[in-house]
């Protein structure tokens, strides 16, 4: 191989070199790919983990509580209390209520919660129209023997594939009208018009007819 053949060769062995390198320091820790991160926000502490976090308001151009939607893990092997949920920033009270008849969430050992949703236990947030659709609103929850868990949460309306999981307190309002309206217009009027109308006419009619014969044949 000539001198000139030589150079060439390894002028284009630099050259793919150099690109090689500048590849694998585009994949490395600070590659854009490694940042990519999923929406839903999750954090483990302990043998707690919540996940799918989300502050949830009210549908557009409604007034009311926002709630907190989440799912909490108990990977543990004893049961665990979730004692309250806030929000940093005086963004609202925090009511915690369990999905049955106790008096505080209990996330089982090996078992999991889901807060918001029909027939799950609830968080709703009093004061939530302070909280802003679009924001990222940090949220602590606050467990038994884990201690504070806290992330950053989305904040979403209810509308969507989150429309079953919003704020329950406002929807059970229309219950109220329901339960009045039958209630009056029935009980009155089957009640009085049967009983009058027939006690009367034939008590009074055969009495009557029946003396008048009976003196009309003692006459004779």
């Amino acid at each position: 191989m000539s001198r000139s053949l030589r150079r060439g060769a390894l002028a284009a062995t630099a050259v793919a070199f150099s690109l090689v390198s500048l590849g694998a320091c585009a994949a490395g820790h600070d590659a854009p790919t490694l940042q990519v991160k999923p929406d839903n926000a999750a954090v483990t502490k302990g043998d707690i983990k919540v996940q799918n976090a989300l502050v949830i308001t009210q549908e557009k151009d409604k007034k009311g509580p926002a709630a907190v939607s989440a799912t909490v893990f108990n990977n543990g092997t004893k049961e665990q209390t979730l004692d309250a949920i806030t929000l940093p920033g005086g963004k609202g009270t925090v009511t915690l209520k369990p999905a049955g008849s106790g008096s505080k969430v209990v996330i089982p050992a090996g078992g999991s919660v889901l807060l918001g949703g029909k027939g799950n236990a609830s968080a709703v947030i009093a004061g939530g129209d302070s909280v802003m659709d679009g924001n990222v609103q940090k949220i602590v929850f606050q467990l038994s023997t884990s201690g504070d868990v806290a992330l950053d949460a989305f904040v979403v309306p209810a509308t969507g594939i989150y429309e079953g999981y919003g704020p329950t307190a406002v929807a059970a309002a229309p219950g109220a009208t329901p339960s009045g309206s039958p209630s009056g217009a029935p009980s009155g009027t089957p009640s009085g018009s049967p009983s009058g109308s027939p006690s009367g006419s034939p008590s009074g009619s055969p009495s009557g007819s029946a003396s008048a014969s009976a003196s009309a044949s003692a006459g004779h």
